[in-house]
């Protein structure tokens, strides 16, 4: 199959999951285009089978902003064409599936019949797509696809909850390279952190409100009373100036370490021993997956996807949001037994493994498939 792959080329889930997919169906033969502003962050080799096509944005003293969606659609009806694909996969519903029907009808008018598979991530349904100015915009690009999937039950339920849509809509979870998160000797390193053997705890994210990264810092707090351990802070946004001065207000500084974005952040996390997810929603968890994959048990919020992923009282534990006493008691329970501890680590590996790029991938395969079939009759 020729396949078109449109995403977000940051570091953010659905742009992760989208290049590692391409990735993997480029190994399994296919020709993969990615079709986005700059190369993703993640697609870090290229094959024979492998393109990247840059959408450029001509800039105009007329436009006070940038017609990014406008772009788009003329490059993706020019990609299709020329490189003659068999489908777009277009993930996040704004601008990419939008602009993905535009260049479908565009393409339909000269003879050019392309399916558009949705692929829905999460905040494009549950924060942006609710945005009254975006409603419209994303019903119809989700009930003009040709299929829909989303990254979890959670996801397509809240997308029937506030949309109008009758759209099937397939849920094909997230995934990881499992060989890439396998667990490497890195004592030294873990040594080098905590050197008098303290426990080392991780949050990953992009420091939104969302995220409540406060309530990691307030956790981590309620734990170090009863456990010598140090935190880990990994990644960066518009709360991190916040968080930084909760630190100090809790006289945290010397156990805390705030060290940016991370990337590969499996150096990170596997040497922790304990991943600290209290977000308000998460459509499915990725941080949390790749938390799991280098042995490292989850204690978070029982929001959106969270529960599909992490088992309760098996792979970590699920609070409710904003309890940080709860979210305390819960990672002293795990952390304070290292037979108990080396459990939930198993645990939590043999939950990951679940969802390997090889056991998912297929899965996209058999819908694609589907989906041309559909379109042939």
């Amino acid at each position: 199959m020729k396949i078109g792959i449109v995403c977000y080329p940051t570091y953010g889930g659905s742009g992760v999951v989208a290049t590692e997919l391409g990735k993997a169906l480029a190994m399994r033969g296919h020709d993969v285009h990615f079709i986005t502003y700059k190369q993703p962050a993640r697609l870090d080799f290229f094959t024979g089978n492998i393109f990247y096509h840059e959408v450029y944005v001509s800039s105009y003293p007329l436009f006070d902003f940038p017609p990014y969606e406008t772009a788009l659609t003329s490059r993706l009806v020019d990609v299709v064409k020329f490189e003659k694909l068999d489908l777009l996969h277009v993930h996040y519903a704004i601008p990419h599936a939008s602009a993905a029907i535009m260049a479908k009808q565009i393409l339909a008018s000269e003879g050019i019949h392309i399916p558009v598979i949705t692929t829905l991530h999460g905040t494009d349904i549950t924060l942006v797509g609710k945005d009254p100015s975006f409603t419209p915009v994303v019903t119809y690009s989700i009930n003009q696809s040709d299929a829909v999937t989303s990254v979890s039950d959670s996801l397509k339920q809240d997308t029937y909850s506030h949309f109008r849509t009758q759209k099937r809509i397939e849920v094909i979870p997230n995934f990881i390279d499992i060989t890439r998160f396998s667990k490497q000797d890195r004592e030294h390193f873990k040594k080098a952190i905590a050197p008098n053997g303290e426990m080392l705890i991780v949050h990953t994210s992009n420091f939104r409100k969302v995220k409540r990264v406060d309530d990691v810092v307030k956790t981590f707090a309620k734990i170090k009373e009863k456990i010598p351990a140090k935190l880990l802070l990994v990644g960066d946004g518009p709360e991190r100036s916040t968080i930084e001065i909760i630190c100090r207000e809790l006289n945290l500084g010397n156990s805390i370490s705030f060290l940016g974005k991370q990337n590969p952040v499996e150096e990170i996390l596997s040497i922790c021993d304990l991943f600290l997810l209290p977000s308000e929603t998460e459509s499915f968890g990725l941080a949390a997956l790749e938390a799991m994959a280098c042995e490292v048990p989850v204690v978070s919020s029982n929001a959106g996807g969270i529960p599909e992923l992490n088992v309760d009282g098996v792979t970590g534990f699920l609070c409710n949001v904003g309890d940080v006493c709860a979210m305390a008691e819960k990672s002293i329970h795990i952390l304070e037994d290292n037979d108990r501890l080396a459990q939930f680590k198993k645990a939590a590996l043999a939950r990951a493994e679940e969802f390997d790029i090889n056991n998912i991938v297929p899965k996209y395969e058999n819908f694609y498939l589907q989906v041309l079939q559909a379109k042939a009759k």
